[in-house]
């Protein structure tokens, strides 16, 4: 299975365009905030189930401000991350993700690309495909792939 995590494209979907083109075909897509209008344009294009949330900048939205999924042995907590003061760390957002029972939390807002391994909680940011904030500041989305044995594998690509 192969799900595709992007964030804060803000209503400039020329990468994410891309990015599904390059990527191939996916099972999901997973939005973790800041489409900023471009929910249903997102929706058409990615040609699979789509979960997306809102952002601080999806003013007049009707997307859950957070969701918790289920795949297989994984429970994943989605949020765009600014009510858990994410700038400042993933303590606030682990906490949270363990309170609803989750492995993996996943949360946009910063712009910046992260995977952290924990004991308990696995934390994803794609970063931002449209205004990426990390050195070289490169767009980036994340592939999550669960294998036949129900692994999870995390890869951060650029455009």
């Amino acid at each position: 299975m192969k799900i595709l995590v992007v964030s804060d494209t803000h209503r400039h979907d020329e990468n994410l365009l891309k990015v599904l083109h390059q990527v191939g075909p996916i099972d999901g897509l997973f939005h973790l905030g800041d489409a900023e209008g471009s929910e249903d344009y997102i929706h058409q294009i990615a040609n699979c189930p789509v979960s997306m949330v809102c952002g601080n900048n999806d003013f007049f939205s009707d997307l859950k401000r957070e969701e918790v999924l289920t795949i297989g042995p994984f429970k994943i907590f989605l949020t765009h991350g600014h009510y858990y003061c994410v700038g400042a760390g993933t303590t606030r957002l682990k906490k949270e993700a363990k309170i609803k029972g989750c492995n993996i939390a996943m949360f946009g807002h910063t712009h910046k690309p992260l995977i952290e391994y924990d004991e308990e909680i696995t934390v994803i940011n794609p970063g931002s495909l449209s205004y990426p904030r990390q050195e070289g500041r490169r767009p980036s989305y994340i592939l999550m792939e669960i294998d036949n044995r129900f692994e999870a594998h995390y890869t951060i690509h650029y455009l």
